[in-house]
């Protein structure tokens, strides 16, 4: 599973690059189906990291990995 997140996140990262920002897989709970990311560079201090979380990591993980549940930043 862990692999098949990092993949996804790596299609993700120019369009977050794109605007100044990152995002940086930090865990994995597959019995939970929790990832944890840190977003960073301009990602980290926006206003609209909450909402670039839920509504555009978040919505593709759980789009091309079902045993996803739920994004956490830290």
């Amino acid at each position: 599973m862990k692999e098949k997140i990092k993949k996804v996140i790596e299609e993700l990262r120019p369009f977050l690059q794109m605007d100044g920002g990152d995002v940086e897989l930090v865990d994995v709970d597959e019995n939970k189906g929790e990832v944890k990311v840190r977003l960073k560079g301009a990602c980290g201090g926006c206003p609209m990291a909450q909402i670039t979380l839920s509504q555009g990591i978040e919505v593709k993980l759980k789009e091309q990995i079902p045993e996803v549940e739920k994004v956490t930043a830290v």
